[in-house]
């Protein structure tokens, strides 16, 4: 006769059997925080174990109003996420209300606690256990139900093991809702940073507009004004000069407008992305020579024009007041972090002497930035010894990336190989470094030296991938 035919209640005669079942159930819960796989785990292992036919886990929800069937055996798996039972209704109910177990041997549907599920099929079972999953840390979090088709006589012992697999439960159940809650503020904070970052982007393009529509047309027109008047008026006199001074003026202030404009709105990033688009921004100092060393970073769209933005600032102020000769870019990633490091051979400061209220503006921003994004900015420096930036920035699982920077570095690649098959620059964009100057349509070279004269080999380094490999480093460096 089989054990299903006995009768005697969980059919575990001996403690090892007992602890072979706690011990799977240990096992189950330390395969990972996702509640669905963990029920499911149990509820299989205690029939497999136990000889019964049918387990549930019933998981009380965050308001504490309702259990969800989270975990069940075939065939009422696919009743997962749909039954749902008011606490105090049913016997699953009624034990979550009372904190107590509940046995019925048979008759169960002339208890007053039973309610009949049609998709559960209750007609079909005789006997049924239900205890509540709990403990003393983590309360009550849902309900244990075993369900046997033959009359079994559930005794004290099989409530007691069914508790402690109960409790065992309920500190994985507990666990696994803060997970689920971290996860949750982790990716509202994502949010709210992509949010934030796309509203300073939109407010920069803004400020372009109204620079470009504004500014520079009224500059343009007051030098048309300038050379009109310039020529009305005789050569060589005291009046001539002055025209001309004021047209040089004017020019400056055009060209200082032109640069303000770019720096608003450089385009490099959505054609691209993050590595190619430093290497366009170290070609565009033309004060100080910058080599650029880049890893490839798949990142968020907002957490790209981040990196961007730091790099920029750190950038203006090695031109602004480093007075070096040199600098580096270098963006390196891994699973877990990306790191943006900017420095140069200037002449450095002492950071200590320095009060929170003498902090740059552009040290704050960059501050700000990294924050933002769930990172830190460091800066080291010392007089004479030049000035190191450092950002270090967490980066999200690979799953959770935003589809439109997956969409954008598709472009991105399609873009470069249509430029590498052509041999042109598109008409749009006049400089792709490292596609659009000379060196192999089908590769880019590790190290490269880019110069007012186009892009060569500087360094006899293997060559990086194909494109289609995501080439692996490019070092930029402008003069």
């Amino acid at each position: 006769m089989s054990r299903a035919e006995t009768g005697h209640g969980l059919g575990l005669p001996d403690p090892e059997r007992e602890n072979a079942l706690l011990t799977g159930i240990i096992e189950a819960i330390s395969a990972g925080p996702e509640l669905g796989p963990l029920a499911a785990s149990v509820a299989r292992l205690i029939v497999e174990a136990t000889g019964t036919d049918v387990c549930f886990v019933h998981v009380l929800d965050d308001g504490g109003g309702a259990l969800t069937l989270t975990g069940a055996t075939p065939p009422f798996d696919s009743q997962v996420g749909r039954i749902r039972l008011p606490v105090g209704e049913g016997v699953s109910g009624w034990v979550a209300s009372h904190h107590e177990p509940a046995v019925i041997a048979a008759g169960k549907e002339a208890d007053p606690r039973y309610r009949y599920f049609p998709e559960l099929n209750g007609q079909d079972y005789t006997s049924m256990v239900s205890v509540p999953m709990e403990s003393q840390p983590t309360g009550l979090v849902g309900v244990l139900n075993v369900h046997t088709r033959q009359r079994r006589d559930f005794t004290d012992r099989d409530v007691r093991l069914l508790g402690s697999i109960g409790s065992l439960v309920a500190g994985a159940v507990h666990q696994a809702r803060l997970h689920r809650r971290l996860a949750a503020k982790e990716q509202a904070a994502e949010r709210f940073a992509e949010q934030v970052i796309a509203a300073q982007e939109a407010e920069r393009h803004r400020l372009a507009g109204d620079i470009h529509d504004g500014i520079t047309q009224r500059l343009v027109s007051l030098a048309y004004h300038l050379d009109a008047a310039a020529d009305a008026v005789p050569a060589g006199t005291p009046a001539a000069a002055e025209l001309a001074r004021a047209r040089e003026l004017t020019d400056l202030t055009l060209d200082e407008a032109h640069a303000a404009i770019a720096g608003l709105r450089p385009p490099v990033l959505e054609d691209l992305g993050l590595a190619d688009g430093l290497a366009s921004l170290a070609r565009s100092v033309a004060q100080v020579r910058v080599r650029v060393v880049t890893s490839d970073c798949r990142l968020p769209e907002h957490m790209e024009i981040a990196l961007y933005r730091i790099a920029q600032e750190a950038l203006q102020n090695v031109v602004k007041h480093a007075r070096a000769s040199h600098a580096e870019v270098e963006l390196r990633c891994d699973d877990s972090r990306a790191l943006l490091r900017v420095t140069d051979d200037g002449q450095g400061f002492d950071i200590g002497a320095r009060s929170s209220d003498e902090t740059s503006y552009g040290l704050r921003s960059m501050t700000e930035r990294a924050e933002l994004m769930g990172g830190r900015l460091t800066v080291t420096s010392r007089p004479g010894r030049g000035t190191t930036v450092t950002a270090t920035v967490p980066v999200p699982p690979a799953t959770s990336l935003d589809q439109r920077s997956l969409r954008q570095r598709i472009r991105v690649r399609v873009r470069r190989f249509a430029v590498a098959v052509s041999g042109r620059c598109p008409p749009d964009r006049k400089a792709i470094p490292a596609t659009c100057s000379g060196t192999s349509a089908m590769s880019v070279p590790t190290v490269t030296d880019a110069t007012s004269s186009g892009v060569r080999t500087a360094v006899d380094e293997p060559p990086g991938r194909t494109m289609f490999g995501f080439s692996t480093t490019a070092s930029m460096a402008t003069s």
